[in-house]
């Protein structure tokens, strides 16, 4: 008869919003065969407290040092801390998961570094919907991938191509085009606010070819990803309205959600999608 599988090890990076949220269920023993073994926080004193509960709190570490105690990293950070918890995961043959993964295009290296350790980078779906029709789509050929975002105003504030265009999105009362280009310029205008705009080019033609659309739109409450992609296979339309999150409505509460899903599937006995 075999025997179990050796759980895997898994260190969370930040415990905003999203890390928090993933490490309470994985402390609670709902996802089998992972076991939290550490995290990382800007603030200890508020990380500790909220962990206090914890069946078993896990030791805060410095970022760097995670990859040395983790099979699976969970990159939850601002885009400014990527490299400093993916270079060390990725050069120990680990598995990240980043959710910055705007941040990976400027890092691109780091994907070659995963091939010459061993390493893997698994990216969450995340706030998004069809990722595995856009890959399916992908192994054919997609013609062209277009994707709206539209977010509550209060979801954009801070973006810094707001700043340096001088558009203030206070007392809006319409709907309002902040940007329009492709997914790498939009990444680096909003670097907390469309990752899924990344991951969708990742999984279908690329970040120069996939063109984004993003709107401040007071008429919403829910943040809105309509994706429209067309190929030689299928043509697909989506859409998915997110509930934003109470701590950051920068972010859908599906997100921390996908990130449990992505973790799920590394040890699930069966696997459903692409």
């Amino acid at each position: 008869m075999a025997s179990a599988r050796t759980p895997l090890k898994l260190a969370v990076a930040g415990l905003g919003a999203i890390g928090l949220a993933v490490a309470r269920r994985v402390d609670a023993g709902e996802l089998p065969g992972i076991h939290l073994v550490a995290a990382a926080a800007r603030d200890h004193d508020k990380a500790r407290k909220a962990t206090a509960q914890f069946r078993a709190p896990p030791p805060l570490a410095p970022l760097a040092a995670l990859a040395e105690v983790a099979d699976v990293i969970l990159e939850c950070l601002p885009a400014a801390h990527f490299a400093a918890v993916a270079e060390p995961a990725l050069g120990n043959g680990r598995i990240l998961m980043p959710l910055s993964v705007g941040a990976l295009l400027d890092h691109w290296d780091l994907v070659a570094r995963a091939e010459a350790t061993g390493a893997r980078i698994l990216v969450p779906t995340g706030a998004l919907l069809g990722l595995d029709a856009v890959r399916a789509a992908a192994e054919g050929t997609i013609n062209s991938v277009r994707m709206v975002t539209r977010k509550p105003p209060a979801g954009l504030v801070g973006a810094p191509l707001l700043a340096q265009r001088n558009i203030s999105l206070v007392g809006l009362a319409q709907p309002l085009m902040v940007f329009e280009g492709s997914a790498r310029e939009a990444i680096a205008g909003f670097p907390a606010n469309v990752n899924v705009a990344v991951a969708l080019s990742l999984a279908g033609i690329g970040p120069d070819r996939t063109r984004v659309e993003i709107w401040a739109d007071p008429t919403v409450t829910h943040n809105t990803h309509s994706i429209v992609v067309t190929s030689d296979s299928s043509d697909l339309t989506m859409t998915i309205q997110n509930i934003p999150s109470l701590e950051n409505p920068r972010t859908g509460r599906i997100t921390a959600l996908s990130a449990l899903a992505a973790l799920r599937r590394l040890t699930a006995t069966l696997v459903v999608g692409t």
